[in-house]
This record gives C-alpha cells, structure tokens and sequence, in this order.
C-alpha cells in the first residue's frame, strides 16, 4: 500500500477542488483536477513545468481553467448549440472505481481513471446519456498519456454525434522560436477566415502573428520544438485524426480575462482533435481516442533540422 501512496495522491488544489498527484520514480510528475478532468501540470524529473497554465487562470467552477489539457467533449468552438467547446471542462468529474482494462498500460503505476457521465441537468440542452472515461498515465520516462473512451449508453434507441479534442498547452520559451513539424503539405481550415481551406506552403509551421488553424488527416506523429530550450514535444496520437494549432498572439490575449498580456509567447496549444467529421455512436457503441506526449533533447541547431529524424522515430 505504501508504494502506491509515492505514485498517486489525492490532495487539495487551488480553491480547494479536488486534484490528484501522479508521481514516477524519476521525479516526473503530472497533476490531474476532477473539475474537467484536467490535467494541469506535467513535470519532467528536473522539475521543470511542461504544460502551460495562464497565471490569471480562474480555478472557479463554472469556468473553465485555462492552460493544461483541457477536455473539449460533446463540442468544439460554435460547432453546435452547446457552450464553447463543450460541457466536460466545466464538470466535477468522479474516480473511475471500475475501469476497463489497459493491458499497454500494465507496468505504469502512476495512473488514475476518470469517469464523467450524464446528468438531468446537461440532458436539457445535449439529451443524451453516455459514459466519458479518461485515463491519465505517467510512464516510467515521464511520458504522459491521456486515453478516452467514451460509450453511448441511450435506452431510447437514439445514435448520437460529437467532436473531441485534448486541448494541450504546451509551455515554451519563445513562441517566436518554435516550429512545428509533421503537418508540411496538408490541408487546413484557417478559423480566421471564417474557416476557408488551404493547403500548407510551409517546410514548417512558424509564428509571428495570430493563428487558429485545423490541419486535416494529419500524421500520427508531430513535433514542437523549443530552439530556445533545445527541447522538442513529441506528440503521437490515435483515433483523433485533426490536429489544431493556436495562439493568440498579443491582441487577442489582451481581450482575455483569464489570459496575460504577455504570456502568448510562452504558450502554444497542438490538439489532438476530430474536427472536420464528427463521431457518431449507436446505443452501446463505444469509441477510443489516444495521446501521448513526451519532451526529449532537441537536435535542433540554429538553422538545422532533419524534419524526418524525429517524426520516424519510435
């Protein structure tokens, strides 16, 4: 009993919400709110802070916290009737006490399974019952994995429709000396013009101004290098074929209440998504979606990168 207790603890956050700590035995560590199912903070055995979290962020039901890996579900953006991005960021979410099995994830013991499931209160504006499960785990390496499975579970015979996402704050040094490599060619909606189409002209994705981009069909593999850190994101995803791509830049993180002024250039957000055609589920079909993100050395010299070296990896 006692190892468990150095591998997970469930402990007060801010405000006093309820939050678990998943340790590994190497220093790494992730944190992980039952408000949204949130993960918000992800360490590496230096300690040092891999996600982004706003510091004006509100951790005060019913809004959302800004940074981490917020879990965007039934909605994204004004794709429905529903609030921005969807309801489970915004509920207290329950310790899943009969989760399925994960026989990949036998040899982490820094986990913790989640569950939210439906309420009369959300059946008045999304009338259907479902169960929302996550898991969060924290490989032996610090590797941070995020799975969801989530089960329509009407009794009235009705199918129902979705979109996802795993909206990951990645903290970085220097937005001005990030890329991002792996979605060179592919087509994007661009959600600053209104969502017209286009295809990526760029060796690489760069950033000096505002963007909202949702690059479609993407690899399964994609990578965010801090020059400034020498650190590179790697990012493998299943299930989720859309990849979002975003940062305010400083007007807009002006507006934002619960945004620093500044504090664009030291965020970029990569989300694992299914944007562009949404899930659609019978009674008692269940759907799976996957994330893994790890931080590694980055080769990545003051001009040079071999674009193929780390995408083939692994």
């Amino acid at each position: 009993m006692s190892s468990e207790k150095v591998h997970v603890e469930h402990s007060k956050g801010v405000n006093g919400l309820d939050k678990v700590i998943l340790r590994e035995i190497r220093r790494c560590s992730a944190e992980v709110y039952l408000y949204g199912g949130q993960v918000t903070s992800w360490k590496n055995a230096h300690g040092e802070e891999l996600l982004f979290v706003s510091s004006k962020a509100s951790f005060r039901p019913p809004r959302a916290i800004r940074g981490g890996i917020p879990i965007c579900f039934p909605q994204l953006k004004s794709t429905g009737s529903l609030e921005q991005y969807g309801f489970a960021r915004n509920r207290i979410w329950s310790i899943d006490l009969d989760p399925p099995p994960s026989p990949s994830d036998i040899s982490h013991k820094a986990f913790v399974d989640l569950i939210l499931t439906h309420s009369e209160e959300d059946m008045k504006i999304w009338p259907h019952r479902y169960d929302c499960r996550l898991r969060v785990a924290l490989g032996p390496t610090g590797d941070l994995m995020l799975t969801s499975r989530i089960r329509n579970t009407n009794t009235d015979g009705k199918s129902f429709t979705f979109r996802f996402a795993y909206q990951t704050y990645f903290f970085v040094t220097d937005i001005s000396e990030v890329r991002v490599e792996g979605l060179e060619t592919l087509d994007y909606l661009d959600n600053l013009k209104n969502g017209e189409r286009f295809t990526e002209q760029e060796d690489a994705i760069t950033f000096e101004s505002e963007v909202d981009k949702v690059y479609l069909s993407t690899p399964t593999k994609i990578a965010i290098l801090d020059h400034e850190r020498k650190r590179t994101f790697e990012l493998r995803k299943d299930g989720l074929p859309d990849a979002v791509v975003w940062n305010p830049w400083d007007k807009k993180a002006k507006s934002m209440a619960d945004f620093g002024d500044n504090e664009y250039m030291h965020m970029l957000c990569v989300e694992a998504a299914c944007v562009e055609e949404p899930i659609t589920l019978k009674p008692g079909e269940e759907w799976k979606g996957r994330q893994e993100i790890s931080a590694v050395p980055s080769s990545y010299c003051s001009e040079q990168l071999d674009p193929l070296r780390l995408l083939l990896r692994g």
